[in-house]
């Protein structure tokens, strides 16, 4: 939870820098917008003032214009004068001189003032020409300057957009991560409150289980001391007598364990034979080559020793191999019982003998080496070091065997090593190990410097240069499988302390051989009675088909138990409808008798007797005991007494009735039989419809309530599907709110800016507009002064 939360807390950090960083851009954008819309309205208010001047300047062209037009209409009314003066004047020559010179000084006069406007209006038309160009000029620089605003407004508008774009990007991402976390908030809120549930739970368990411990300790222990008289387990010496339990899985890992040492301890058994074998083949050849030249007696000695190796080194693979024979599943393995490790610690003692005695003999060999004339310094200090790295490797094998053959003592003398002594023992085994890997690296290391002197030498052969090869990789393969070995013995170092020596129960001493083979025997024994219990499993019905009809199969057990109960109710309703129809056929039966006997004795009562009155209740009451009477009676022929509803009647019966009233009695007890037997078929026609249809109402009863969990299990379903329905509306409105406001706020800078673009193509048009009426009154204006000129 805490990481959660570290890790939330980061999020929402580097969501607010990045919010931040991009508050400041918008800022800055924001801060651009501005100034360029104050740019903007100054430019406006520059064109509105030129408009202005332009006004003026228009209206002024357009007051010249008109007093020209006045002008141009007052030369017109002159010339016409003019005209008709001369006219007049050819009709009145008498008075010719004088009208002469009147019209002659008219003449001046209109000429002076007709060269007053022209000039006036010349002036004019240079002003207008020098309004016309400094106009367009202002016009085109207006233009331009536009352009440059236009393009400008589009830029920052494009950068506006995309930062927008962005921001809005940034805004929904940031609003999903808040979401998600949000939603993962939660869950992680759900799940603590789980936990803390869970914790709860635990922990009253947890007092629950003391206290039953506690309870039952207290209990165990009473019984012990009440009834236990002695207990083994409290004394090491009782308890050894014991037989342990047989740990299966440890007996596996071991052999595990000791099929990885096997193929380990044949990888390094023929790195072994390779490294003697080469290392023979080069004191046959160097510093002298024995094909061409004797050897020295030392090296022959030294070569001699060599080619024995392999009985030496060749007894550590079979006693290792013989010792992960003797490890299987119906063994104990531990340190008592583990006899072939002895095997394998006399090898490694021949071994190490081996070892000892070609040490002087390759020491000497090394140090003939350097006293050779091609020994060079460099080779020299590497044949040093080579000497210093055989006697590391020869005292690091001393020290293996020496661990190893404590190892053993177990086995062959119990008290030779204490228990406590277990982890020590293979400690330095795993250290004794890692020392041979370490000096193995320096053999390796100072070899192959010592071969590449050697191969450099103008005097090395071919032969000596594959031989030195050879060695360096049987030194390479020796490095790499020490390595193995040693990581290999370190990483089960734990497994080794723990495993290989095991006792009984509670118990502190080692496992003997004799309470090893009892445990197997008893384990054989267990293995035996258990596959005597076990039986064949009968085929069971395939969970797809038993889930398809699990509603069909519940229906159809709860019909057959329910016709099973009702069965046994009908056959016990019909047992005692039988009885009570034995009963009642009967009670018919002697009523029947009764009644026509009585008919009979009131008929043919002549020399009757008083009749007694009796009650009612009497009568009916003491029916049947009155029958039994007369069918006591009616064989000895005594007097009987008959009751009826009228009185009591005492009169003697006759044997020859007997028959009559035996057939009449046969043929009510056959109508009644009769009877019987049809009301008892449509009873039991009753009983089944009625048992069938209460099973179908039970089946129909238990569909039902399937249906409705299955139908509250829908409901909830889609109580949650509304919910994740609602939520996600909710998150939808809320999204398409947000998109809605943003789109309004661009709509409405749209407008705007198309108010904007729009006023502005209005005041260019108008521009044009009146520049093209400008041109055209002057083109006028100068049209018509020209038409004006040319007839003078």
């Amino acid at each position: 939870m805490a990481a959660a939360g570290a890790e939330l807390q980061g999020k929402y950090q580097k969501l607010a820098q990045e919010y931040s960083k991009l508050r400041a851009q918008n800022q800055v954008l924001k801060k651009g917008v501005v100034d360029e819309q104050a740019n903007s309205a100054s430019l406006k208010e520059q064109l509105k003032m030129k408009d202005q001047s332009l006004r003026k300047l228009q209206q002024e062209m357009d007051s010249l214009t008109f007093r020209n037009q006045q002008l141009a209409k007052r030369v017109e009314l002159l010339q016409d004068e003019l005209a008709f003066s001369e006219a007049k004047g050819k009709k009145n020559k008498k008075s010719g001189d004088f009208s002469s010179q009147l019209s002659q000084e008219q003449k001046s006069v209109f000429d002076e003032d007709l060269q007053k406007k022209i000039e006036e209006n010349e002036r004019l038309h240079i002003q207008f020409f020098e309004a016309d160009e400094e106009h367009k000029r202002l016009e085109a620089e207006l233009k331009n300057r536009l352009e440059v605003l236009e393009t400008d407004a589009a830029q920052h508008q494009a950068v506006v957009d995309s930062l927008t774009r962005e921001y809005i990007d940034t805004i929904e991402k940031l609003q999903n991560d808040k979401t998600n976390l949000e939603v993962k908030s939660q869950t992680l809120e759900r799940e603590a409150k789980e936990c803390r549930f869970r914790a709860e739970e635990c922990q009253q368990q947890l007092k629950n289980l003391h206290a039953d411990l506690g309870r039952r300790l207290d209990d165990s222990l009473c019984i012990i001391n009440e009834k236990v008289p002695f207990n083994d387990t409290r004394s090491s010496q009782y308890n050894a007598l014991n037989v342990p339990l047989h740990n299966r899985r440890c007996q596996l890992k071991l052999r595990d364990i000791a099929g990885q040492a096997l193929a380990f301890v044949q990888d390094l058994v023929t790195a072994l034979l390779n490294f003697h074998t080469y290392m023979e083949q080069r004191v046959q050849i160097f510093p002298i080559d024995s094909a061409t030249d004797t050897i020295s007696p030392l090296n022959q000695k030294f070569s001699q020793y060599l080619h024995e190796n392999a009985s030496y080194v060749r007894p550590l693979e079979e006693g290792m191999l013989h010792l992960f024979e003797s490890i299987t599943e119906d063994t104990v393995t531990v340190l008592e019982t583990t006899v072939k490790l002895k095997v394998f610690s006399e090898h490694l003692t021949s071994y190490t003998c081996f070892l000892r005695k070609i040490l002087p003999y390759q020491l000497k060999s090394l140090e003939e080496e350097c006293e050779s004339s091609l020994c060079t310094a460099a080779l020299r200090a590497r044949n040093l070091e080579l000497h210093n790295d055989m006697k590391k490797i020869t005292a690091v094998f001393e020290k293996l065997h020496v661990y190893i053959s404590l190892i053993v003592l177990p086995s062959i003398k119990p008290e030779g090593l204490l228990r406590t002594n277990y982890s020590s023992v293979f400690t330095h085994i795993a250290a004794g190990l890692h020392g041979f890997h370490n000096v193995m690296k320096e053999i390796s290391k100072h070899y192959s410097q010592k071969a590449a002197i050697e191969h450099k030498l103008p005097t090395a052969t071919q032969k000596l240069i594959t031989t030195n090869d050879c060695i360096l990789s049987s030194v390479v393969a020796l490095t790499n499988g020490a390595g193995k070995i040693a990581s290999f013995f370190s990483n089960n170092l734990d497994h080794f302390t723990a495993s290989l020596s095991y006792g009984p129960k509670g118990g502190s001493e080692f496992i003997s051989p004799l309470s090893a083979e009892c445990m197997l025997q008893y384990k054989k024994k267990a293995v035996a009675y258990m596959k005597s219990l076990k039986k064949p499993c009968s085929d069971s019905v395939p969970y797809e088909e038993a889930l398809a009809n699990r509603r069909v199969l519940l229906s159809s057990t709860e019909s057959r138990e329910g016709l099973a109960q009702q069965v046994q109710q009908s056959l016990e309703k019909i047992a005692k409808l039988e009885q009570e129809k034995e009963h009642w056929m009967l009670e018919a039966q002697l009523a029947k008798i009764k009644l026509e006997k009585e008919n009979q004795k009131l008929k043919s009562s002549l020399s009757g007797q008083l009749i007694e009155p009796m009650p009612e209740n009497s009568v009916l009451l003491n029916a049947a005991e009155q029958e039994r009477d007369v069918s006591i009676k009616k064989t000895s022929g005594e007097p009987v007494k008959k009751m009826s509803l009228i009185g009591m009647l005492t009169m003697t019966t006759d044997n020859k009735e007997a028959p009559e009233a035996k057939s009449r009695e046969d043929l009510i007890k056959n109508h009644y039989m009769a009877r019987i037997v049809e009301l008892t078929s449509l009873l039991q026609l009753a009983d089944s419809k009625s048992v069938h249809f209460h099973a179908e109402c039970r089946a129909l009863a238990k569909r039902l309530s399937l249906a409705e969990k299955s139908k509250e299990s829908l409901v909830e379903e889609m109580k949650l599907a509304s919910q994740s329905v609602s939520r996600l509306q909710d998150e939808l409105t809320t999204t398409k709110r947000s998109y809605e406001d943003q789109l309004s706020m661009m709509s409405d800078h749209l407008c705007s800016m198309n108010e904007t673009l729009s006023k502005q193509r209005e005041e260019i048009d108008t521009l044009k507009m009146s520049k093209n009426h400008r041109r055209l009154g002057l083109d006028e204006t100068s049209g018509g002064h020209q038409s004006r000129t040319n007839p003078n």
